[in-house]
Parts: structure tokens; C-alpha cells; sequence
């Protein structure tokens, strides 16, 4: 079992999108769109509702503390890491999913995206880290691992130091890189689950995405 104690959910309905609060997703709660137990699975069709912020529609975990308050942190406080395993079972015509992210709160953008894109000559997709070096730069991407299949299960991490320095890890494939001091006073938060880039076609198109592990730490020290 996956411990949703500390996330709270975003579904792709209503706008702005609905949210699912720690307490009530820890006794259990599932739809069409989010069901746990051993794993956790995602859907966001490309129909879904949206947050008032994005033009696209979301499945996706947000850090909490354990009472559901919301939890953000700045990264000097601690080492942070969200670790996931997990397989990506559809994507959009547009063929790119968000399966994690480094959000900035009350702020334009996220600091990191973890993507998986999918090219539809190859039959596979790519692990993409896309982040940015400061508070509202422009993105960067960068591959970190090739050749996944869908439903092919996986792995991916994410680190960030109380030194600012960001690790993307994927399949064995290490990248980092130091981040601006610009970001060390910004409140940060997880996300996983799956972020559906479009928002073009029919309500059986979209982003499904299924978890067997995912974890989120703070380490001090």
C-alpha cells in the first residue's frame, strides 16, 4: 500500500478542478478518474476540468501534512526526495504526460516537470526532465532516459539539496544541475500522479497513469 497520508488530490472535474482532502483519500476514496490500494492509478482525459491556473486537466497528488494542511518548504530546510515506480499506460495525440513535478506555491510556474514523451514512430517514449534555473525563466529540457514502452514499468527520482542542487534519476540515467539562489526562498511542494498536456479531442483521450510505489522525504541533517 501507498501512504496517502500526505497528499491530498486534484480530479479533472469541475472548474477549477476538484479537490479530494487528505483525510477523506486516506479512508479510501475512488472514481473513475483515481482508485488506490496496491497501486495507485490516474486518468485525466483531455475533456477534464482544469485548475484556474492551466489550460489542462490534471489526476494528481499534492503534498499535505498528515492533518491535511497543506505542506510547502523552502529547500534550504532539508534534503528533499519523491521517489515513484511506475508504468504510463496512454497518452494523448499530443503524446506528452507530467508524472512529477517541483511546484512553486502562490507563484508562475514549477520549478521542475518530470515528463513522459511519447514519440509515435519510435513506439516508446522519453523520460524528460524540464525545469527551471530561476523563478520564471524560461523552461529547459533535458532527456534523462530513452526508450520506454507504455506500460512498461520504470522509475524516476527527484533530489533537492539544502545546497540547491537538483538530481533527476530515471532507469539508472543520473543528470543534476546547481539551481539560482534566486529560488532559496520560495515555497516549494511535491506533486505526482498524472498531468495531462492537451486538451484537444474525444473524452476517451488523455493521460493514464498507474504507481506501485511513490514516496516523498525531508531529511535534516
Amino acid at each position: 500500500m501507498i501512504d496517502l497520508s500526505t497528499w491530498n488530490l486534484t480530479l479533472p472535474v469541475g472548474t477549477p478542478a476538484r479537490v479530494i482532502e487528505t483525510p477523506r483519500l486516506v479512508d479510501g476514496y475512488s472514481d473513475s478518474y483515481f482508485r488506490s490500494g496496491n497501486t495507485l492509478f490516474f486518468w485525466a482525459p483531455v475533456t477534464g476540468g482544469t485548475t484556474s491556473k492551466s489550460e489542462f486537466p490534471r489526476s494528481e497528488l499534492r503534498e499535505t501534512y498528515k492533518g491535511g494542511e497543506l505542506r510547502n518548504w523552502t529547500y534550504p530546510e532539508a534534503d528533499h526526495r519523491m521517489t515513484a515506480s511506475l508504468s504510463v499506460n496512454q497518452v494523448p495525440s499530443e503524446g506528452r504526460v507530467v508524472i512529477g513535478q517541483i511546484h512553486i506555491y502562490k507563484g508562475k510556474g514549477p520549478l521542475l516537470k518530470v515528463e513522459y514523451v511519447y514519440d509515435k514512430a519510435k513506439k516508446t517514449g522519453s523520460v524528460i526532465a524540464n525545469y527551471r534555473l530561476k523563478p520564471g525563466s524560461a523552461d529547459t529540457k533535458v532527456v534523462i532516459a530513452e526508450d520506454v514502452a507504455l506500460s512498461e514499468r520504470f522509475t524516476y527520482e527527484v533530489r533537492l539539496s539544502s545546497a540547491g542542487y537538483l538530481h533527476v534519476i530515471a532507469q539508472g540515467n543520473r543528470w543534476g544541475k546547481q539551481l539560482s539562489k534566486s529560488w532559496q526562498g520560495k515555497q516549494l511542494y511535491f506533486k505526482a500522479g498524472v498531468y495531462t498536456l492537451d486538451n484537444t479531442g474525444y473524452k476517451n483521450e488523455g493521460g493514464q497513469v498507474t504507481f506501485n510505489t511513490l514516496e516523498a522525504r525531508h531529511s535534516k541533517g
